[in-house]
């Protein structure tokens, strides 16, 4: 839920690849086609949504989670205004409910943890539900297909998710996911990062 997304990047442009969020789009650009099928587990302000929606086109189909109204709110929005609201839909709920409502092969689903920038910081992504919606984004991949993590150590409890994430990729097997972790060197050892996990093309 929490975002350093550039809208210029989110609306497709090019943009310099300075925080997780960049570099997960730049990840996701190679990798979800026009027509593919992909999930934002927090859909947050809308920005990842919107960038989702724009990769997929109108044959394409994007599910977009969050539990606050107001995430909601400002995604329809943010989508009605670049035309992008007939590719998503929208669910005000948890993404660990994500495998119940979501049954078709994903290309990605795309994770960014914590709070919602302008919202209450007070509601925050926590270890087993995000590891129990990753888990099941993972199942559902496609040969090829990817689960980007948007992690944020900075916050108070930010650092236990993101180790209990760290911990759940640690442990896919090797021989059908790929998994990276991506941190900045130049930048605060609590500075946002991104984990990568592929599942690996056969």
């Amino acid at each position: 839920m929490t975002s350093t997304d550039n809208p210029a990047d989110s609306c497709g442009e090019s943009a310099d690849l300075r925080g997780a969020v960049a570099l997960a789009h730049h990840f996701l650009r190679n990798v979800v086609k026009p027509g593919d099928r992909v999930v934002d587990a927090t859909c947050g302000n809308g920005n990842d949504t919107l960038f989702l929606a724009k990769l997929v086109g109108e044959h394409g189909r994007v599910w977009a989670f969050d539990i606050q109204p107001s995430a909601i709110e400002k995604t329809s929005a943010l989508l009605a205004a670049h035309q992008c609201a007939s590719q998503v839909e929208l669910i005000a709920g948890g993404h660990e409910g994500l495998s119940a409502l979501v049954k078709e092969p994903l290309s990605a689903a795309v994770f960014n943890l914590g709070f919602l920038p302008g919202g209450d910081k007070g509601c925050i992504t926590h270890g087993a539900t995000t590891i129990a919606a990753l888990a099941q984004a993972a199942a559902l991949l496609t040969t090829g297909g990817i689960v980007t993590v948007a992690a944020y150590p900075g916050h108070s409890g930010g650092d236990d998710e993101s180790q209990a994430v760290e911990q759940w990729a640690s442990g896919l097997p090797p021989h059908i996911f790929n998994v990276w972790r991506h941190r900045q060197l130049n930048r605060s050892a609590v500075a946002p990062y991104l984990i990568l996990v592929e599942r690996r093309p056969s």
